[in-house]
């Protein structure tokens, strides 16, 4: 076995032979699409006030490094600095903070970690992306520009190189996986398992159903994946957002936006699903689907369960991305495409909706959008719904942000009101108590932080606290917190205990009767994930 030194003096001969082959090699027609991309992007700072940048590895699927990830890093950061609009980090330093960071220089970083090497470099923005090998003797590079404090993609781009370095693997780790010595592929490591769903919805006008079913049924799906177990674990669900096909946007961009990238903080997916409308439409799923694919931050961890739903009701040949070019990358990053026709199963099997769910390696379903969804009843709903209102109690917000983060909070326990019906209040109340929901809000939040060890009481700065907190002893408020911080684990148990019970009793109900006058998104998205997830080891309750 090759020891770690070793291991680095062959990295670093092979990345100066592959620099010296592209120096030898590449001829201008190579250098030109890489040129064009570095001032596509550079052209999205262009209103920015910090233009610093710092360019990441450029991984392969499966967070794999080669020699064209090296060469393709060091010649965009040329071209980005050349163009003079930027300013980008040295190689050698942005190495050096990465070591010390211990992680890799891949682009699969997770957001937490992007606004900490963010505020060490000084930079406002990571340039990152992936390469595909094509069998034209070419390299597909997909870039984008991530705006480290938000996660927010600044500008996104493509090009095809001409390969002029070996196709030699290094495989590295992603942030939760395992390093291994030499050449052999990464294991994953017993941290918390991941799942990834990006949401591509239509939004022109004739799409209203689609939007309030996703609204009235998203939690219900969160929850499922929650409660799912690997080897004792419940996964951290991230869930990315788009919407296409809606007038208002950029004809350029092939009318879509990315609403949100891959978050685990389900109170701003529904914020942002709750502000779409609908207007108008061209509807054009294979260029959405390229662009979730290739701007998105997918895990590169084998064991990750990562899909893409999409949901429409035009037919999937529209626009100027052939879909089936488009869904061979999915498989090649291991991302599993299923498709929802808003219609009926032959019309939108006639309309390519089937054949897309074919060649993304995933599953067709049709749902009937004008359904008002409904929940079966269960005995356990009402305290369920009051225990979810009693534990935005056991919240202390700190400073501005967790004040914005207790407004978010009940303005979405609101919004879930908006659909009692189809069991949204129950949903949220449940997903409540799952550690995640804690998670999403743990630096603006006074008793997570104390209850973390992170910090002590003394070194909450009084005023960011609410009201009389703001003046009490140190002895006074780690008593108040340590209380509320009781309360919520009393609440956080209730719940997972009624939300067992309540499983149970709708099961049971489900095999007794059939709910609505036809197929829904929820049943669309359960069926398919459940089958799934499990090929990830990951068991349903």
């Amino acid at each position: 076995m090759e020891t770690a030194a070793k291991f680095a003096v062959k990295r670093t001969v092979r990345f100066f032979a592959a620099l010296l082959a592209a120096c030898l090699l590449s001829a201008p027609a190579s250098a030109e699409p890489i040129e064009k991309l570095a001032k596509k992007l550079a052209k999205g700072l262009k209103d920015e006030p910090n233009k610093k940048v710092a360019v990441l590895d450029f991984p392969y699927p499966g967070g794999v490094l080669g020699e064209g990830s090296f060469v393709v890093q060091e010649r965009l950061t040329t071209h980005l600095a050349q163009t003079g609009k930027v300013e980008v980090i040295e190689r050698s330093l942005l190495k050096k903070v990465l070591e010390e960071m211990k992680l890799e220089s891949t682009g699969v970083i997770d957001a937490e970690t992007t606004k900490k090497l963010g505020k060490v470099l000084g930079v406002a923005s990571l340039v990152s992306g992936t390469l595909n090998d094509l069998q034209s003797g070419k390299t597909e590079v997909n870039a984008r520009v991530i705006e480290v404090e938000t996660g927010r993609i600044l500008a996104a781009g493509g090009a095809e190189l001409k390969r002029t370095w070996s196709q030699a693997r290094i495989v590295v780790s992603d942030p939760e996986v395992s390093p291994s010595s030499g050449s052999t592929p990464a294991r994953a490591s017993s941290s918390k398992p991941l799942v990834q769903v990006a949401l591509l919805l239509d939004t022109s006008s004739s799409m209203d159903g689609l939007i309030n079913q996703a609204k009235a049924q998203l939690l219900k799906v969160v929850n499922e994946l929650a409660s799912s177990e690997r080897e004792g674990n419940n996964p951290t669900v991230q869930v990315a957002l788009y919407e296409y096909g809606n007038d208002s946007l950029s004809a350029g961009e092939n009318f879509i936006r990315q609403v949100l990238p891959f978050t685990a903080d389900l109170d701003k997916v529904s914020e942002h699903l709750f502000a779409l409308k609908t207007n108008g439409g061209s509807e054009y799923a294979g260029a959405v689907i390229k662009d979730a694919l290739g701007s998105l931050q997918w895990s590169g961890r084998p064991d990750v369960y990562r899909t893409v739903f999409i949901a429409g009701n035009e037919p999937f040949t529209q626009g100027p991305v052939d879909f089936r070019e488009a869904l061979p990358l999915a498989l090649r990053k291991g991302v599993v495409v299923n498709t929802i026709f808003c219609g009926g199963r032959r019309e939108g099997a006639m309309t390519q909706w089937e054949e897309g769910a074919r060649l993304g390696g995933g599953e067709y379903f049709n749902i009937d959008q004008s359904i008002q969804t409904a929940s079966i009843s269960a005995p356990q709903d009402a305290e369920i719904e009051k225990l979810g209102r009693d534990l935005n109690d056991t919240f202390v917000p700190m400073g501005a942000r967790g004040a914005k983060l207790r407004e978010r909070r009940l303005r979405q326990d609101s919004n879930a009101s908006l659909f009692a019906m189809a069991g949204s209040s129950v949903e949220r109340s449940l997903f409540k108590a799952a550690p995640q929901y804690a998670a999403a809000a743990a630096e603006a939040d006074a008793v997570s932080e104390l209850s973390s060890g992170k910090v002590s009481v003394s070194d909450l700065k009084r005023e960011e606290l609410p009201g009389e907190m703001g003046k009490m002893s140190d002895k006074e408020l780690e008593g108040a917190l340590k209380a509320k911080e009781g309360e919520r684990k009393r609440i956080q148990e209730r719940l997972r205990k009624l939300g067992d019970e309540r499983r149970r009793f709708v099961a049971a109900k489900e095999k007794a009767q059939v709910l609505g006058a036809g197929p829904t998104l929820d049943g669309a998205l359960l069926g398919a994930i459940r089958k799934q997830a499990a090929k990830k080891r990951l068991a349903f309750k």
